[in-house]
């Protein structure tokens, strides 16, 4: 299969997300996965933006979101620019997904769950570039 390219910049906002869903759905139809997996991988962006607008820009209409995807033979790569705050995912405690729900911390299970969900999930922050969040999954 030869590699095919999608790109799109969002308005960083909570309404851009259904849009953004969008244009992962299609990327990830388009790659083969099955519902369930589309389903994951759209979650993963989902909750991947939602932080980019929340902690990144520190609101809605700040800042754009560029995603692009790649579908390569069974790899789909996904890649998420902005400008806002960067973010050292190293700083952020793994959270206890064991303890009770009233004992959790409010924060931090996007992260998890995006790591549970895609096979691979790189970031790179860079003053002058901006934010670069990869996230890939692989077809079985």
């Amino acid at each position: 299969m030869s590699s095919l390219v999608r790109k799109s910049i969002f308005a960083g906002c909570y309404d851009s997300l259904a849009k953004i869903a969008e244009f992962i759905r299609q990327s990830s139809k388009e790659a083969g996965f099955d519902s369930r997996t589309i389903y994951q991988i759209e979650t993963a962006v989902d909750e991947a933006c939602s932080n980019i607008i929340e902690h990144g820009y520190g609101g809605e209409g700040i800042g754009d979101i560029e995603c692009a995807c790649e579908v390569n033979g069974n790899k789909l790569t996904i890649i998420l620019k902005d400008h806002g705050q960067p973010f050292t995912p190293q700083e952020l405690p793994e959270p206890d997904v064991n303890l009770p729900l009233e004992q959790r911390q409010d924060h931090g299970l996007g992260l998890f769950f995006i790591r549970k969900m895609m096979d691979e999930v790189y970031f790179d922050f860079n003053l002058a570039n901006g934010n670069t969040l990869t996230l890939i999954k692989y077809k079985e």
